[in-house]
C-alpha cells in the first residue's frame, strides 16, 4: 500500500529499511497493527495537530481546532485514515 510507504517515509524509515520490512513481513502493517499504528499517533500528537481517539470515530485536529471526522465501523482504519490525512496536509 502506498499510504503504508508515506507513513513510513514520515516515521523517518529509510528506504533500505522499508524494502526490508516488505521482504520480512510481505507488507508494512500500519494499516493492521496497532503496534505499528500507535507510534505514528505519537508523532502526530507531537505536532500543532492531534489525533483523537474514541470508540468509534477518530477526530484530527488542526492547529486552529479545525477537525475531520473519520467514521466507521473500524477504529484501527479511522485511525490509520486519520494518520495519512495528517501526512498529506502536512506534506503540501
Amino acid at each position: 500500500m502506498k499510504d503504508n510507504k508515506l507513513i513510513a517515509e514520515f516515521m523517518g524509515v529509510d528506504q533500505v529499511d522499508i524494502d526490508q520490512a516488505y521482504e520480512d513481513y510481505g507488507e508494512l502493517k500500519y494499516h493492521i497493527s496497532w503496534d505499528w499504528l500507535m507510534p505514528v499517533v505519537g508523532k502526530v500528537n507531537e505536532t500543532s495537530y492531534k489525533i483523537v481517539i474514541s470508540s468509534n470515530i477518530t477526530e484530527l485536529f488542526d492547529k486552529e481546532d479545525n477537525f475531520i471526522n473519520f467514521q466507521g465501523d473500524d477504529i484501527k482504519i479511522n485511525t490509520y485514515k486519520a494518520v495519512v490525512e495528517f501526512i498529506k496536509q502536512n506534506n503540501k
